[in-house]
């Protein structure tokens, strides 16, 4: 590819400058730590308490060692003056017991972290699921959603625990600092006020660089989907033949490369400047231990000090620095995790309409469905995708959809089935307007096969049964829908029958045709018995014209009291209707039988011409 090619599409847009994130108080950093402690209290109870009553217990047990150190320190100076080394003994032995006690400790707490961590991530990743089940399909038709669900599920399911960690982190560290500034105090007030003050400057960076780090990673979700995109379509059987055939992989392969290597350009500046600041300012951490040390050892050579309490007290300061450090970078990856934490929570509160209790039957059975003036347009366009459409359906009719790609075939059976509402007008089945109906209620009366049907990779009994998840492992209405579909003989011809496993993405998985997968599709529909609309948006465009024909005429013989909507471009097919819509640019041009529309002589009958003659 050319250098001066490359698309906006292929690489990030670096030169936008980040987001900035602006926090209103220093109680708004942690607003999220109480709801993540909630998280893990709900996910178990049990672990929950063993974490707390550990990582206090490992709070306590520094300062106890620093104060046995002591012991044993003066004990071994006084044994040396008394030739007795009994009062020393006991203090090793008090040490040791002290050293395994600790380990343990720490052991006890990496178990129960490592069991916190995986019941953790999946209630997390099963909120996540469960929200965007709960999810209207306009989210799913808009890019900014996945924006949101990307960093939600990169991030999110791991920093429940890390705020939860960070936080029995600092508290733990907060018991050993107040341990070690009891001892240090009987030294020197100021020394306590030292040891604090030095931890400051790394904190302050810290928490700064977090902070970019977490923009960074907001602004650049796009580029992370494209490169998670064509990893599925280099790594995906559903592409491999056309990547081959066109030879697309280098080319997706190239700019797979050219994202990350965007993307880690960035990571790395960020990285080099964190980590000079941070040492930088780390260096006057280590100024104030030496101070300290200087000072410890001029007041022991002066005589204000013993042995024992100098070692206490080069301990104490030192370890107490590194308990400041590590209290205060953990209360910077608290604000870290924090904001990440608000990626999790900005996903699972993206508003939903909760449905009230509607209606299972309408006011007048028989009535059938019926659009009045309905109009649509798609969310964020200004272009309506359908203007004023009307029509009746009436019980055992059946009605085709025609007109060209984007005329709002596929829009009306999006609105029937009420995957999205009206802009403008009402439709209604048996005299009850849609959004009254409960929905359950309503897409039990309905059958969709869309023509990007999904081609499940489970048993083939299961493709037909996800139909209606009642009857998803009923052998018996497989098999009766499957004959209405007619796709018994290509199951019969399967090593297994109903229990071949389709697909190939696991062991033994057989692939079918594409009209065998649409016969399997087509047999979905049928699983719904008590379904009175079935929708057939252009289910057999992988088969021949003569086996769509068989199909179709079956299909009228199985669903004579059935209403149904037909979409195809086959008029051999659409002529089988009792009437016909034909639809150009979300509008209704003409309408009626297809003897009608031929006499009309308008837009229908042009087009048949046109396609009959391709057949002469």
């Amino acid at each position: 590819m050319a250098s001066g090619a490359k698309s906006l599409w292929m690489m990030p847009h670096s030169s936008k400058p980040a987001p900035s994130l602006k926090l209103s108080s220093f109680r708004d950093l942690f607003v999220f730590t109480r709801r993540a402690f909630g998280l893990v209290w709900t996910t178990s109870r049990p672990l929950a308490y063993a974490f707390c009553f550990f990582t206090l217990l490992a709070g306590c047990l520094p300062g106890v060692l620093a104060f046995v150190g002591k012991l044993l320190v003066d004990g071994v100076v006084t044994a040396q003056l008394q030739h007795n080394p009994d009062p020393a003994m006991k203090y090793v032995l008090l040490e040791a017991a002290a050293v395994m006690a600790l380990a343990l400790v720490q052991r006890a707490i990496s178990v129960v972290q490592a069991l916190l961590r995986a019941q953790l991530g999946y209630r997390v990743n099963e909120m996540i699921l469960a929200k965007a089940l709960s999810l209207d399909l306009r989210h799913f038709e808009d890019s900014e959603f996945y924006d949101k669900l990307s960093q939600a599920r990169r991030q999110a399911s791991m920093r429940p625990l890390s705020l939860v960690n960070r936080t029995f982190d600092v508290l733990q560290q907060m018991i050993i600092l107040l341990t070690y500034g009891t001892l240090l105090w009987a030294f020197s007030p100021w020394a306590v006020l030292l040891l604090v003050l030095a931890g400051l400057p790394t904190f302050w960076v810290e928490a700064r660089f977090s902070s970019e780090a977490f923009q960074l990673f907001n602004w650049r979700s796009p580029e992370t989907r494209r490169q998670m995109y064509l990893e599925h379509l280099i790594a995906n059987d559903d592409y491999a033949k056309e990547i081959k055939l066109f030879g697309l992989g280098p080319l997706f392969l190239e700019r797979y490369r050219n994202i990350f290597h965007e993307a880690y350009g960035l990571d790395r500046r960020l990285a080099l400047r964190r980590a000079a600041w941070t040492y930088l300012w780390g260096m006057l951490g280590t100024c104030a231990l030496y101070g300290a040390y200087l000072w410890i050892v001029k007041a022991t050579v002066e005589g204000h000090l013993s042995l024992g309490e100098m070692t206490m007290y080069l301990v104490v300061f030192k370890q107490g620095q590194q308990a400041v450090t590590s209290s205060l970078a953990s209360i910077g990856g608290m604000y870290e995790d924090n904001l990440y934490l608000s990626n999790l929570y900005d996903f699972l509160e993206i508003p939903v309409e909760t449905p009230g209790e509607g209606a299972s039957q309408g006011p007048e059975p028989g009535q059938g469905l019926r659009f009045e003036a309905v109009s649509f347009a798609y969310p964020g366009s200004q272009e309506p995708a359908l203007r004023e459409v009307s029509f009746h359906l009436r019980p055992g009719q059946k009605l085709a959809l025609v007109g060209e790609n984007g005329s709002g075939k596929t829009t009306i059976v999006k609105l029937l089935s009420r995957l999205y509402r009206p802009t403008s007008g009402a439709i209604f089945l048996d005299g009850l307007d849609l959004q009254q109906w409960d929905e359950v209620a309503l897409r039990r009366r309905i059958g969709v096969i869309f023509q990007d049907f999904v081609r499940y990779q489970f048993i083939v009994g299961e493709n037909i049964g996800v139909g209606d998840v009642s009857g998803l492992d009923d052998e018996a209405r497989w098999k009766d829908a499957a004959e209405k579909g007619q796709a018994q003989e290509v199951i019969e011809g399967l090593p297994q029958g109903y229990n071949t496993q389709l697909g190939r993405w696991f062991k033994g998985g057989r692939e079918l045709s594409g009209g065998q997968w649409q016969k399997v599709a087509l047999s979905r529909a049928f699983m719904r018995q008590g379904a009175d609309l079935l929708v057939l948006d252009e289910p057999t465009s992988a088969v021949d014209p003569k086996a769509e024909v068989q199909i179709f005429e079956h299909f009228r013989d199985v669903t004579q009291n059935q209403m149904a909507i037909l979409i195809s471009h086959r008029f051999s097919t659409v002529r089988m209707a009792d009437e016909i819509l034909v639809l150009d640019k979300g509008k209704v041009t003409e309408f009626g039988s297809h003897e009608q529309l031929l006499e009309l002589d308008g837009h229908y009958s042009h087009l048949f011409r046109l396609q009959a003659a391709g057949y002469r």
